[in-house]
């Protein structure tokens, strides 16, 4: 295959630019106390923000998913860097909680929302070996965010305030994705110039190659995948985005509850490329399967964490684990649907699982408003955690002899 190397330019540039888009957005909870202290607006208000901006990623996903099947990852990410950009400063702006609620909800959700599917679909086009680790490097970039966004927007929100701080942010968002959207390109399948017929034949090639999208969507493999990203994303959404306060109610520094969201970040890192590599090496379901349950068990474990030492350890097994598992959906969905798809099944997934992270901040919002304690989110989450790990026990890949499904008329 011709540019061989380019394909770890494109792991590259997927990987800094999920780190600084995902870290763009899940800084909020960082500014969580010291908004609510500066404006007195509620927890519930500010983290409503992050559930309208987890549903507008979820349906996000699936607009910009297909949008890269039709004009490219470059020009896809590029628009929704600039909209990400633009809706931190105006996030920065905001005279009141409903117009933060509205700019940060809508234009940081649907801006981040254009990295995830067009990255992971370019990149698993890219690899026809080694999938599952090069996902994972991508995603691993993704997870470098609590560990460099985060304690970044701590130490600037301590030294000049929220507002100045996301001022900061979006020009480094800006400074930087960029020129990284740029260096994406479409996998050499679907780019090379060739005969029209030899063009149809090498995208048609791979599994399932005569399907439609709507029969994708509509068969059991999808809808496992989505149903499981979702009970996936729900258990993990709360405790990622409440953690830092709970700590800080259990007594924990601010600067050191911090920590422990940047520790889950830390700890991600290698459970992207183990999770990775087991998954090629043992099967993608099977290394997701018995991840989703050692996810339930870890959410419970915050649960009765109330020592910086015990936060560190849940933590680290926490951010292992949910980390290492979400790459594993785009290898599942490579391995199961045609390349000239993968914008919009990524997307799709990606859909279902963005509507799972939208229930963490408002259910925990709500809980603690209302209880002064985040005990029940966590058991929640151990609930949900388990039946994600249920649901993607009865996947199934379409078999392998399967005779080619007709096209509508």
């Amino acid at each position: 295959m011709p540019n061989i190397p380019y394909r770890w330019i494109i792991v590259f540039a997927g990987g800094l630019l999920g780190c600084l888009a995902a870290g763009a957005m899940f800084a909020l909870p960082v500014f969580l106390t010291p908004m609510t202290e500066a404006t007195g607006w509620s927890r519930t208000g500010i983290s409503s923000a992050m559930t309208i901006g987890f549903l507008t990623m979820a349906f996000g996903g699936m607009f910009w998913g297909a949008a890269s099947d039709r004009f490219g990852p470059r020009l896809t990410v590029l628009a929704g860097t600039v909209i990400l950009a633009l809706g931190l400063l105006l996030a920065g702006s905001a005279p009141s909680l409903i117009v933060f609620q509205a700019v940060f909800g809508l234009m940081v959700g649907f801006g981040t929302s254009a990295i995830f599917a067009p990255i992971m679909a370019a990149v698993t086009g890219w690899f026809d070996t080694n999938r599952g680790l090069a996902v994972s490097l991508v995603s691993a970039g993704m997870g470098m965010a609590p560990m460099t966004m985060s304690p970044l927007a701590a130490w600037l929100v301590g030294q000049y305030g929220w507002r100045e701080s996301y001022f900061v942010i979006a020009i480094i968002v800006a400074v930087i994705m960029i020129p990284c959207a740029l260096l994406l390109k479409r996998p050499p399948a679907l780019e090379n110039p060739m005969p029209a017929a030899a063009s149809s034949a090498a995208v048609a090639a791979g599994p399932e190659s005569d399907m439609s999208r709507a029969q994708a969507m509509r068969s059991f493999p999808f809808i496992v995948l989505a149903a499981t990203n979702f009970f996936c994303c729900a258990t993990h959404s709360g405790p990622i985005f409440h953690t830092v306060s709970y700590a800080i109610t259990c007594g924990i520094p601010a600067m050191a509850a911090v920590s422990i969201y940047s520790l889950e970040g830390f700890a991600g890192l290698f459970g992207r490329l183990g999770f990775g590599i087991a998954g090629d090496r043992l099967g993608a379901k099977h290394v997701l399967v018995a991840g989703l349950l050692i996810q339930a068990i870890g959410a419970l474990g915050y649960f009765y964490a109330h020592s910086l030492a015990a936060f560190y350890s849940v933590a680290a097994v926490f951010g292992f684990v949910y980390s290492g598992i979400m790459p594993l959906y785009a290898v599942l969905a490579r391995e199961n649907f045609p390349l000239r798809m993968m914008g919009t099944i990524i997307g799709g997934t990606s859909m279902a699982g963005g509507l799972g992270m939208a229930t963490g901040p408002l259910f925990g919002g709500l809980i603690f408003d209302h209880t002064g304690d985040y005990g029940w989110m966590y058991i929640a989450c151990f609930g949900m955690g388990l039946g994600a790990c249920a649901i993607a026990a009865t996947f199934r890949p379409f078999p392998k002899e399967a005779a080619p499904l007709p096209q509508p008329a």
